[in-house]
C-alpha cells in the first residue's frame, strides 16, 4: 500500500473512531451524572407521570408524559410532513422546469435555515390564531374519537400537541424534501426514457421507476427528519402550554412537555446537582430514543437496498 494511501486510511480510521469515542463518553457522562438524581428518585422513573424535582432531598419525577408528548408531536410532525414533503421532491424533479426548480428547491432549502424561535413565535402568534376555527371544529365534531377529545388544556386549542405538530411538520420539511429530492434525481435516466418509450405516462414514470428506486433514500430522509423532530426544543416550548393537574391522554388536543422542552423551561433547577440531575436522566433516554430511531431507520434503508 502507498504511503498517501495508508495516511488516507489510518487518517479516515481515526475520524470513525474519535466520533464513536465521543457518542461513548457522551453517553458514560449522561449515566454517570444522571445515576445520584435516580437514586433519590421517590417514583418510578419510567412509568410515573408527574414531575417534581424542586426539593433535591424529596424528589419524585418520572419520564411517562415527557415521552408520550414527544412520541406524538414527533409522529403528527411526520404524518403531516411525509406526504408534502414526497409531493414537492417529485414535482420539483419529476415535473418543474429547470427555471422553476432551482428556485423553488432553494426557498425549500433556506426553510432549514430558519432559527427554532421564529418557528415558535410564529407557531403560537400567528399560525394558531389563523388555525383555531378548524382545530375547534375538529375537536367539536370528532370528540368522539379519543385522539379528538377535549385535551387536559381546554377549553385553548392553540397551544395542543395539534399546532405544533403542524409547526414541527413545516420546521422537519426541508429536511425529508432536500434528500428526497437528491434521491429521486439519481433515478438512472435509462430506466426512465425506457418507460416513456414504452408508451408509459408522467405517473406511469413516476410510479414504477423513481419511486422504486428512491424508496430507500425517501424512508431514511424521513427517519432523519423524526431524528430532528424527536429532539426540536425550543419551538415546542414557546407553543405547547403546560397542563395542571390532568395528565397526558393521547389527545391531539392535549398540552405537555417534550423531553427537549422540558428541560430547556427548567434550566433553574440546573444550580443543584441533584436536580440537575433528574432532567439529565431524561436527556439519557432521549439520547438512546433517539439512537433507536437512527437504528431501525438504518435497518430499513438496509433492507430496501437489499
Amino acid at each position: 500500500m502507498r504511503a498517501g494511501d495508508r495516511f488516507f486510511k489510518n487518517l479516515t480510521t481515526g475520524a470513525g473512531a474519535f466520533i464513536v469515542a465521543l457518542i461513548a463518553l457522551i453517553g458514560i457522562f449522561l449515566v454517570v451524572q444522571a445515576i445520584p438524581a435516580l437514586k433519590a428518585d421517590k417514583a418510578n422513573f419510567l412509568f410515573n407521570h408527574g414531575w417534581s424535582t424542586g426539593d433535591p432531598a424529596n424528589m419524585s419525577f418520572g419520564i411517562a408524559d415527557l415521552a408520550e408528548v414527544t412520541v406524538a408531536t414527533s409522529v403528527v410532525a411526520l404524518i403531516v410532513a411525509m406526504p408534502v414533503s414526497l409531493g414537492i421532491a417529485l414535482f420539483l424533479t419529476q415535473y418543474a422546469p429547470p427555471k422553476l426548480a432551482r428556485p423553488f428547491a432553494y426557498v425549500v432549502d433556506l426553510l432549514a435555515a430558519v432559527p427554532s424561535i421564529i418557528f415558535g413565535l410564529w407557531g403560537i402568534l400567528v399560525f394558531a390564531p389563523a388555525i383555531e376555527p378548524f382545530s375547534q371544529w375538529v375537536n367539536t365534531t370528532f370528540s368522539w374519537i379519543p385522539i379528538f377529545a377535549p385535551g387536559n388544556v381546554a377549553p385553548n386549542v392553540r397551544g395542543t400537541i395539534f399546532t405544533a405538530g403542524i409547526v414541527l411538520a413545516v420546521m422537519i420539511l426541508p429536511i425529508i424534501t432536500s434528500l428526497s429530492r437528491e434521491v429521486f434525481e439519481r433515478t438512472p435516466t435509462a430506466q426512465i426514457e425506457g418507460a416513456l418509450a414504452l408508451g408509459a405516462t408522467r405517473w406511469e414514470v413516476i410510479r414504477t421507476t423513481v419511486l422504486p428506486f428512491g424508496k430507500a433514500g425517501y424512508i431514511g430522509a424521513s427517519m432523519l427528519g423524526l431524528g430532528r423532530a424527536l429532539g426540536e426544543t425550543i419551538a415546542l416550548a414557546v407553543i405547547l402550554l403546560v397542563p395542571q393537574g390532568r395528565n397526558f391522554d393521547w389527545s391531539l388536543f392535549d398540552g405537555g412537555a417534550t423531553f427537549a422542552s422540558k428541560i430547556a423551561q427548567n434550566y433553574s433547577e440546573f444550580n443543584n446537582p441533584t436536580s440537575a440531575g433528574a432532567y439529565i436522566a431524561a436527556g439519557l433516554v432521549l439520547f438512546v430514543l433517539t439512537f433507536l430511531v437512527n437504528f431501525a431507520a438504518r435497518s430499513i434503508v438496509g433492507k430496501k437496498l437489499r
